[in-house]
């Protein structure tokens, strides 16, 4: 008894729970997710610096490739995307990107039209497999490279107008492949069906031939890469580079450049937490930590690329809370401080099963309200680090 009430009190499962329930998965909660977008500018200052990395890239024909390791609702890569049209006007781009929600998925094709109007020689590819499969665009499974549910659409007409309606009409199609089912070990989402979706001009499907990606044949060689918070902070660095960073880094093309960029803390927003929960730090494998898991994960792959973990000054950038100049002063409205606790929260992965204990007795609130008037707003810090593949 008093072990079962130790662990609620804690937001830990008994082993009773853990058997009954499926495991708890912190990104699915799509309310904190939505908020958190809207209230804070760290897709703003991520597109800036991924921008950033384009100045480094020699693409070679017939493209320039970007791949996006989670997608979300593609505000950043179609930033991103609207920067490789500054740089690089005349030059085709492939964008590929990966991502299992069909929610994200919807709101990611929304912001499409524009991007072909502008930038005609375009192909833009979105899946749902893995982070092992999805930069080449082919599940290493037998059984799923068969049943691979690739779908080719040619949008037709001149204006982004023309484009939305027909991405509109795709509805059916991406509800039937993005399908998921929760996984029975990790409770993440996976897929029902492996699914491809390449989208493109067809107008100018004669010019892009030599780009669009085709079924059965596997692509792999990129010239830019973003993985932006692509993992649940407290997982370990081996599993973060064996899972993740080094199937990302074996599908650079030569002189091709991953940039990294996950959540490192010492800031108010943890500083909120640590209050309710003192000593809670999610954030304790460092971009250093990271860089070593990898290089171990590649072995004597691992001399084919260059690992830059940057100084802290270059590496470590904040983004913030949109506030008003008059919403922090004496009193702090309710919408604000709801606005900071969810944003604290959600960065810190805190799950839902801890948060009753804090959110019946409100203390919350006065935490929350004591770290805003403290700081005059609130902010978050991310690090980044590159990894980038030696020229042939």
């Amino acid at each position: 008894m008093n072990s079962d009430m130790n662990a609620r009190t804690l937001g830990k499962r008994t082993p009773e729970e853990a058997v009954e329930s499926p495991p708890f998965r912190f990104y699915d909660n799509r309310q904190k997710y939505l908020a958190f977008v809207t209230s804070c500018n760290e897709k703003t200052v991520v597109a800036r610096r991924i921008g950033d990395e384009l100045a480094h890239l020699r693409p070679r024909p017939p493209a320039l490739r970007i791949f996006d390791a989670g997608m979300g609702d593609a505000t950043v890569l179609t930033r991103l995307m609207r920067s490789a049209h500054r740089h690089f006007p005349a030059v085709p781009l492939l964008a590929v990107a990966k991502e299992i929600s069909l929610e994200d998925v919807r709101l990611g094709l929304d912001k499409l039209p524009d991007r072909l109007f502008e930038h005609p020689f375009t192909v833009f590819v979105v899946t749902n497999l893995t982070y092992a499969d999805a930069p080449r665009l082919m599940s290493r499974d037998l059984q799923s490279a068969a049943a691979l549910n690739w779908q080719e659409v040619r949008l037709r007409g001149g204006s982004a107008h023309e484009y939305a309606e027909q991405i509109e009409e795709l509805g059916p199609m991406l509800t039937h492949g993005w399908q998921t089912k929760p996984s029975p070990k990790t409770g993440n989402p996976t897929y029902l069906r492996p699914s491809v979706l390449v989208i493109y001009r067809e107008d100018h499907k004669f010019l892009l031939d030599a780009v669009i990606p085709k079924p059965g044949q596997v692509f792999e060689s990129y010239d830019l890469i973003l993985a932006s918070q692509p993992w649940r902070a407290r997982m370990s660095a081996k599993f973060k580079a064996e899972k993740v960073l080094a199937p990302l880094t074996r599908s650079l093309a030569p002189a091709g450049r991953l940039l990294a960029i996950q959540s490192c803390g010492a800031d108010p927003g943890l500083e909120i937490i640590q209050k309710l929960w003192p000593g809670e730090n999610p954030f304790k494998v460092d971009r250093h930590q990271l860089i070593s898991a990898l290089k171990l994960e590649l072995g004597r792959d691992a001399r084919d690329y260059q690992f830059t973990a940057l100084s802290d000054d270059k590496s470590i950038f904040r983004y913030e809370m949109h506030t008003l100049p008059s919403e922090i002063g004496d009193r702090i409205g309710t919408s604000t401080l709801f606005a900071a606790w969810n944003a604290a929260i959600y960065v810190n992965q805190i799950e839902d099963e801890r948060l009753d204990p804090v959110v019946t007795t409100g203390v919350y609130i006065d935490a929350t309200r004591e770290v805003l008037h403290k700081y005059g707003g609130l902010w978050f810090n991310d690090e980044t680090f590159i990894v980038s593949r030696r020229r042939a």
